[in-house]
């Protein structure tokens, strides 16, 4: 017997349907991970609660004031007043069947179905196309509906399209990435035909949104098998026509520091940072940390290098992110960990002062993640040890000058102050004078002070606009000490690598 609970705010909106003369179910991925949640005995909760009907929209609303139509889809947003968020919102759509797709995304008509079987069949695999009759919070096997066996493939973790696989992905494109997805979330197994199809229809992806291919991409990389998420699009021909970038890593072999191609290598990577549920800019970080190597290569064998790929790298993650359309915040993470994932740091070498000009270029808030995403190419790289002695030194070198001043803003002395003590206006003389007292508390940060700063910054002031310079091309150069160089000596730094 099949058991499963129901929240209140579901029964409630059933039984005001039923009490009305309409049908009722429970339908698609909502269905599946109470079934799932049955047969493994562990908790699958829904991220949604979808409700299918007999009633036309109209109708649903005169039951549900408290509701918004604002589609051609059938679909009615019914508000509820619960404390889930989950459960605020319920959509609740007629029966409904779709003609054809001339484009490979929607539709070209939407028409109302007459039973929840014929809802069923425009579903697109086993999985999602079941319903459950809504009576109480308790559920039995007679309230499914399941004409395409999907509660057996659940048993069986198997991704089976509906009907013909091939017109399935036809009628909507973005189905192809949707069965990896699945696969990849729910760690089931794409069956042998519907694998098939998504080797013979991955260009129609071309045919569809950025947006709607980046959310597909995102729930493949935040899933635990993410890795194989990434493999799967490679050999079903997809990868190529989502992050084409990513296919010319394949086969790019390195030098006698790697046993692995950059592909095989990032795919590592990124399966370390999933088995450690690490965020998802670290996942994407890991995923392209390497992805300039190709285009960067020179020479084979042993000897081959790769100089600069970190910043070719984060060039064409940016041109990635950008093109499907991820948010300005979280793409600027992920390039940035591109960007800077060559820090260099040798024990012994490096002074504290050199630690802070770490932290003051690529931001004490990257560290965490920097340090998760070398621990990502370590273990991608074949090594045993993710945390090896040179990276926890740096941990401990970190700690004890985390709290020291390592930007402008962190001066006891600041713009204000130093016009108002000089008497000076807006200018770049007022920047080069505090970037001269940056240097000197980077080198000491017991300089900090305000009394100390204010005499040091009166000093600083009877030098000309050109010593000021002077001063500050020589802070450069020593900032630019810290820096990965882009040219022949790279071979002589020491990486915690």
């Amino acid at each position: 017997m099949l058991i499963m609970s129901v929240p209140k705010e579901i029964i409630t909106i059933g039984k005001a349907l039923q009490k009305a003369g309409f049908e009722a179910y429970l339908v698609g991925g909502c269905v599946r991970d109470l079934i799932l949640s049955e047969v493994e005995g562990r908790p699958h909760p829904p991220q949604d609660w979808d409700i299918a009907t007999s009633a036309r929209p109209e109708e649903i609303q005169r039951l549900f004031p408290e509701s918004v139509y604002e589609n051609t889809f059938g679909t009615v947003a019914v508000k509820t007043d619960s404390k889930d968020e989950r459960l605020k919102i319920i959509e609740i759509t007629t029966y409904r069947l779709e003609g054809r797709y001339s484009d490979a995304r929607h539709p070209d008509e939407i028409k109302f179905a007459a039973t929840i079987e014929e809802d069923l069949s425009r579903r697109d695999f086993t999985v999602n196309a079941m319903a459950l009759k809504i009576q109480d919070a308790k559920f039995v096997t007679r309230d499914l509906v399941d004409p395409y066996g999907g509660q057996k493939d659940i048993k069986l973790k198997t991704i089976r399209a509906v009907g013909d696989p091939a017109k399935r992905f036809r009628e909507d494109a973005l189905r192809l990435l949707r069965a990896i997805r699945l696969s990849t979330e729910l760690e089931f197994t794409i069956e042998p035909a519907t694998l098939s199809a998504l080797h013979t229809n991955a260009l129609l992806l071309k045919k569809i949104a950025s947006e709607r291919v980046r959310d597909e991409l995102i729930k493949i990389i935040a899933s635990p098998r993410a890795a194989l998420g990434i493999r799967i699009l490679e050999s079903t021909g997809l990868l190529r026509h989502v992050i084409p970038e990513l296919t010319e890593a394949i086969g790019c072999k390195q030098n006698k520091h790697h046993i692995y191609d950059v592909f095989e290598h990032s795919i590592r990577s990124l399966d370390y940072t999933a088995s450690k549920n690490y965020s998802l800019a670290i996942r994407l970080a890991a995923l392209f940390h390497d992805i300039g190597k190709p285009r960067t290569k020179r020479g084979i064998g042993e000897d081959a290098t790769f100089y600069s790929h970190e910043i070719v790298g984060a060039r064409i993650t940016q041109k990635i992110l950008e093109r499907l359309h991820f948010p300005r915040e979280l793409a600027d993470d992920i390039i940035h960990l591109v960007r800077y994932h060559m820090f260099n740091y040798a024990v012994g070498e490096v002074s504290p002062a050199g630690v802070r000009r770490l932290l003051a270029r690529v931001g004490l808030e990257y560290i965490d993640p920097l340090i998760h995403l070398r621990e990502a190419d370590r273990i991608g790289s074949g090594v045993p040890k993710a945390v090896p002695y040179k990276l926890r030194h740096l941990l401990y070198m970190i700690d004890r000058v985390r709290r020291d001043p390592i930007s402008p803003k962190m001066l006891k002395l600041n713009g204000t102050d130093l016009m108002s003590l000089l008497k000076i206006t807006p200018s770049p003389r007022v920047g080069m004078i505090l970037n001269a007292l940056l240097e000197e508390v980077i080198n000491n940060p017991k300089h900090n002070t305000k009394t100390t700063l204010s005499k040091r910054a009166k000093e600083l002031n009877k030098l000309s606009d050109q010593e000021l310079s002077t001063l500050m091309a020589e802070s450069k150069k020593k900032q630019a000490a810290f820096e990965e160089a882009a040219d022949e000596d790279i071979k002589t730094r020491h990486y915690v690598k």
